[in-house]
């Protein structure tokens, strides 16, 4: 049996669940525009800044809550219901304050030192070029998907990594300013998330200091440089078991946001005619009822599921035990799964719209563009991701970030 955090009335949380909730109606008010700009706006980021959101992983040693990704999925969650760009955009910026909690505390102290309240974007491919010099690294390239590069901070990239020439390349995440990357402005055009600013950025022979380095390997194992600081068992989490989260918790929002509209709208709505005759009410079809428990059922299952994984995560650091391979690729599945289930809940609301469900002036149509767009990301496909937990359930060595 597992057990999620509570969060009591009075408890500094319980505070930010407020907030958040408070916030995601301004996300909703801000929505057409937010998509409009391809971005979200600068305001909104700053009143999730000043309520203390960005706070909610963040280590203790700069001031954060170190709450864990239990009360972090709730808080994404409910910006999303307002607007899924916002959402997204809050969820993966917020995250990389327990990822960032990794690196060594000279990285920690760049980033926080002067400005508790700095985050980061991020664009994880490893790709661009890593020159080895004295005292770290120049680096070169182009990042793209670069979710909310236009608000951030601090910009945290992946590349390939080689310390010396006869040493071995590796995989890994380096951080760099504001000040240090140029970002393409016409490289986000898009159907769906399209208010998230997801921009190429480019870095042209940046230097990076060696400490504000991080291998993948690093991150998996559950002891990564920044745990000499920060000694919470939130620091001993592997990376893949948890950081998907920032993006299941969005897409659950969306869904929950999408139903929560679909019920307002259909219990005020009649038909126009045709097959079905006119002036009737849309509640009282029985196909319409369907969907609903449809949807609902849908969403229930994909919160159950992802919140029980981040419990079971969460306990199983707390009691100092290893997070074991069976628990990691378990909740890549998951994490895959349910937003497979939340694609399914918002189709079924949106195919039993009608045509009105298509008015670019209906938020419907976003949640259901928004859904799908969170549904192909290459962390949360279930093509990519459900072979890999079937090759280890077979026994076969799985291919995949796990």
């Amino acid at each position: 049996m597992t057990t999620a955090v509570r969060i009591a009335p009075g408890d500094p949380l319980s505070a930010l669940l407020t907030a958040a909730a408070d916030l995601s109606a301004l996300a909703r008010e801000h929505a057409d525009r937010t998509e409009a700009d391809r971005r979200v706006p600068q305001e909104l980021i700053e009143q999730f800044r000043d309520a203390g959101l960005y706070r909610v992983l963040q280590p203790a040693a700069f001031g954060g809550y170190e709450a864990g990704f239990d009360a972090f999925a709730q808080i994404v969650a409910h910006l999303a219901r307002g607007d899924g760009s916002t959402g997204w955009v809050f969820s993966v910026c917020a995250v990389h304050q327990w990822l960032i909690g990794l690196f060594p505390p000279e990285a920690q102290d760049d980033v926080w030192g002067s400005k508790r309240d700095a985050f980061a974007a991020g664009s994880y491919a490893p790709v661009g070029r890593a020159q080895k010099v004295d005292g770290g690294y120049r680096m070169t390239g182009a990042w793209s998907f670069a979710s909310g590069c236009d608000t951030s901070d601090w910009l945290l990239l992946g590349s390939i990594f080689q310390p010396s020439e006869d040493a071995a390349p590796f995989p890994g995440f380096f951080l760099v300013p504001a000040k240090d990357y140029r970002i393409d402005p016409d490289s986000w055009r898009v159907a769906g998330l399209a208010g998230t600013g997801s921009r190429t950025v480019h870095l042209d022979s940046v230097f990076v200091p060696e400490h504000r380095v991080l291998s993948f390997a690093a991150g998996t194992s559950g002891q990564a440089p920044g745990a000499q600081l920060n000694t919470s068992p939130l620091y001993r989490i592997p990376f893949m078991a948890c950081v998907p989260t920032c993006l299941v918790a969005p897409v659950l929002g969306m869904a929950e946001g999408a139903l929560e509209l679909y019920l307002d709208t259909t219990l005020g709505r009649n038909t126009r005619g045709a097959v079905a005759g006119g002036n009737n009410r849309m509640a009282e079809f029985a196909t319409v009822q369907m969907r609903v428990a449809d949807a609902s059922a849908r969403i229930d299952a994909a919160r159950t599921v992802l919140m029980r994984d981040i419990a079971e995560t969460r306990q199983t650091a707390e009691a100092g035990q290893p997070i074991g391979l069976d628990m990691r690729l378990r909740n890549r599945r998951s994490h895959a799964f349910t937003v497979k289930l939340l694609v399914e809940a918002v189709d079924a609301l949106f195919y039993g719209s009608g045509g009105t469900a298509l008015d670019l002036a209906r938020p419907l149509q976003r949640f259901w563009r928004d859904t799908h767009a969170g549904g192909v990301h290459i962390s949360t496909n279930w093509d990519a991701v459900s072979t890999m937990y079937g090759q280890h359930a077979l026994g076969l060595e799985p291919k995949g970030q796990y």
